[in-house]
């Protein structure tokens, strides 16, 4: 049913927080945290795992990592979860101090606003989430596994005392390699606030690898050949990698990739591993250690200095692409106006709560949820015909035949959405894309009453782009 999708798009908002069970009103902080059970960082306190775009957590500066020391003037060391949950929401307030630490910064005090809204509204960033299929090319929630080993030191050395890094010193037998590596590492440490110190670094990373043909190679008919794909963050986008899955069995890859690095006590306990994370890889195809290493390095220092998981880490990816127009609808009666973001495309436009829009884009919205759910539907299976089935993928949701559109067939899939008949509305939240709008217009038009008055609003929507990363 839609309004089930819609109401888990809300559980979604709710992220970490602690809801009230009779407030009409369900809020966040813009972050999702976990509390550490490592010695190396955080022990016992709330870590920042992922932070959400545009929200009040990411425009005051808090990063992942980060470790939460108190909260509104409560340490977090001696509370319990529970408690932590309840500080994150208080009643009556509209914000919290957060005082964190992190490689940078020994006791950081942040003021973050609460972002509350009712119960019965829904935003565009979560119709978007509810309506992906019109455009999976900018909006999907994916997951992808990495085959990485992560070990940390077993003595309660305390990540943060470390300020400095330096390199041990190259083969000069494959100086380019890896000074092209140790180059993607040093922007990685860097942006995690340690600074590169040659002379007397806290920390010497090493790096080693290699990356072969398998001499234990025996073709399978069995093996498993499905796409293996992972976010590139230099891309921004999932690519399709010669990757096979972590289950196959060593001797069906043509060719093996290892690539490891290696963090060493250069203060507290010389010469001792702090940190250590392996990956190994079994590929049906040659591939370039450097590029491996230019898309799996980001991925590798996730794990630092908060290391989550062992082996096999699980990453979920969030993005989203959509027009931001700063309408917030009503969930029980869609074409009732709930609110208007402040200072909005849609609030610059003239739209006001309680506007009733009889039409987007000439798609009426006088439709039940129930009707609204109906349609999309049909538009799935009709237009799966559309879909280029090279692009084949499974979302988290576990829908198995989520694919791009077929390149050739946009013309069709406009022709379709811009159809009367297709009870398709929310399609402008994708109106920039060529496949729903193949006009280079991104203005929409919106149809309104006011009582007996009716009233037609121009919005020029501004597009929104968010990637959210994390360790799950």
């Amino acid at each position: 049913m839609m309004k089930q999708m819609f109401l888990s798009a809300l559980l979604c908002f709710c992220a970490a927080v602690t809801i009230q069970a009779q407030n009409p009103t369900i809020c966040r902080l813009g972050f999702t945290y976990d509390i550490s059970q490592s010695p190396n960082w955080g022990n016992g306190k709330p870590v920042i795992t992922g932070i959400y775009p545009y929200s009040s957590a990411e425009t005051v500066g808090l990063k992942t990592n980060d470790i939460i020391e108190s909260i509104d003037g409560i340490q977090t060391a001696v509370t319990s979860a529970e408690e932590i949950a309840v500080l994150m929401n208080p009643a009556g307030k509209n914000e919290v101090s957060l005082v964190i630490t992190n490689l940078t910064d020994s006791a950081k005090h942040l003021i973050v606003k609460k972002e509350c809204k009712r119960r019965d509204a829904i935003s565009e960033d979560q119709l978007a989430s509810a309506f992906q299929m019109y455009s999976l090319e900018s909006t999907s929630e994916r997951s992808f596994i990495c085959p990485f080993k992560t070990t940390t030191t077993t003595e309660p050395i305390d990540f943060s005392v470390f300020k400095t890094f330096a390199f041990t010193p190259v083969d000069e037998g494959n100086q380019k390699r890896e000074e092209t590596i140790n180059g993607f590492l040093e922007k990685e440490f860097r942006k995690k606030g340690l600074t590169y110190d040659a002379t007397n670094p806290d920390i010497l990373i090493r790096t080693y690898y290699y990356n072969k043909r398998n001499p234990n190679y025996k073709p399978s008919a069995t093996t498993d050949k499905q796409a293996s794909y992972r976010y590139d963050i230099t891309l921004n986008r999932m690519q399709k990698f010669p990757f096979l899955s972590h289950s196959t069995s060593e001797t069906e890859a043509e060719y093996l990739l290892q690539l490891g690095i290696r963090l060493i006590d250069q203060k507290v306990n010389p010469g001792k591993v702090l940190w250590e994370c392996e990956a190994n890889e079994m590929l049906e195809s040659g591939f370039r250690l450097e590029n491996y290493a230019q898309t799996h390095i980001p991925l590798m220092c996730m794990q630092f200095p908060y290391a989550k998981y062992s082996r096999n880490v699980q990453f979920q990816v969030y993005q989203k692409t959509y027009n931001y127009t700063g309408i917030n609808y009503d969930i029980n009666r869609m074409e009732v106006v709930m609110s208007v973001d402040p200072n909005s495309p849609a609030h610059t436009a003239g739209v006001r709560a309680r506007d009733v829009i009889d039409k987007i884009d000439n798609h009426s919205l006088s439709y039940s949820s129930e009707e609204l759910t109906a349609a999309y539907k049909r538009f799935i299976t009709n237009t799966m015909k559309y879909r280029d089935q090279n692009t084949i993928f499974t979302d988290l949701n576990g829908f198995q035949y989520c694919m791009f559109w077929d390149k050739f067939s946009y013309t069709q899939v406009a022709e379709t959405i811009q159809n009367s008949k297709s009870i398709a509305p929310f399609s402008y939240l994708y109106k920039f894309a060529p496949y729903i709008n193949p006009s280079s217009t991104n203005a929409c038009t919106f149809q309104i009453k006011r009582g007996k008055e009716k009233v037609e609003l121009v919005i020029r929507p501004t597009i929104h782009t968010e990637v959210m990363i994390e360790i799950k």
